[in-house]
């Protein structure tokens, strides 16, 4: 059975009660499949991206039928906001319907209009959401020229410029490492595992530290990161003092370098093929 997220974040947990460990978060409009329901009103749910979790019911649209057909819209997503309201009108003054967060997915309804684009809901209401905020949602890479896609990876990750450290997080609302670096690849076509890991099902794979390039993810003991070049990289990190999304630096000398994560690399991560393949 399939089900529609139909709150602004919903949070997965490893047990049926919200008093857990956030383990993971499924944003609005995205499409989730039911395996079971091993406690009254949870359901054990697996995300597009492979993840599962429970999650409350009252967090989901459950209709099999209208999923369905969800996913036969065209549909978008919010990328250029942290969040955006789906208003009853296509003026300010409209009253909220909806909070959709970046990455959460609604369906367009004809063309823009006036900078307003009319957008249907989950649950099939209407609204309206300024045009700007809506990329169309990516069904592959948004580029085959390579040099491109870094670039755009790496300007997806940096819209959590200012997201505060939160386990299990992956929204503008709070987000951990792999959440962050997951949903710059997400926001760009590209889904990679979840967690601070690769596997062998998704399409990142090993490459020599000295091939690293933009884009390119950084693998520490339960951590990862993605490089951003210049010697730099990206990560949110619940280190005291920084708290969330930052900037360091792998060269030693600079004053946001960090020798601690430097001296722990595990590996580097890639989904681009190296000069030589």
């Amino acid at each position: 059975m399939k089900a529609i997220v139909n709150t602004a974040v919903c949070a997965m947990y490893s047990a049926p009660s919200r008093e857990n460990t956030l383990e993971d978060e499924v944003l609005y409009g995205m499409v989730v499949d039911i395996l079971d329901e091993p406690a009254p009103g949870w359901y054990h749910i697996r995300t597009h991206y492979r993840y599962e979790g429970l999650v409350c019911g009252t967090d989901l649209l459950m209709d099999e039928a209208r999923a369905a057909q969800w996913e036969t819209l065209p549909r978008k997503i919010v990328r250029n906001k942290n969040f955006c309201d789906v208003l009853s009108q296509p003026k300010v003054q409209g009253w909220i319907m909806q909070h959709v967060p970046r990455g959460g997915v609604v369906a367009p309804v004809a063309e823009p209009e006036d900078g307003w684009q009319q957008v249907m809901l989950a649950d099939g209401r209407t609204g309206y959401m300024p045009a700007a905020v809506l990329v169309d949602l990516p069904a592959s890479p948004l580029s085959d020229d390579e040099e491109t896609l870094r670039q755009a990876l790496v300007d997806a990750a940096m819209l959590y410029e200012g997201t505060h450290y939160r386990w299990g997080g992956k929204s503008p609302a709070g987000i951990d490492c792999s959440g962050l670096v997951s949903m710059a690849y997400m926001l760009c076509g590209v889904i990679i595992h979840r967690d601070a890991s690769m596997k062998d099902e998704f399409c990142m794979r090993p490459i020599p530290r000295e091939a690293m390039k933009p884009g390119d993810a950084i693998f520490f003991p339960g951590h990862v990161a993605m490089y951003i070049g210049g010697g730099r990289y990206c990560h949110s990190t619940a280190k005291a003092g920084d708290n969330g999304f930052t900037i360091n630096s792998l060269v030693p000398g600079e004053p946001d370098f960090r020798a601690d994560l430097l001296e722990k690399i595990t590996a580097i991560g890639s989904i681009f093929p190296t000069v030589n393949e």
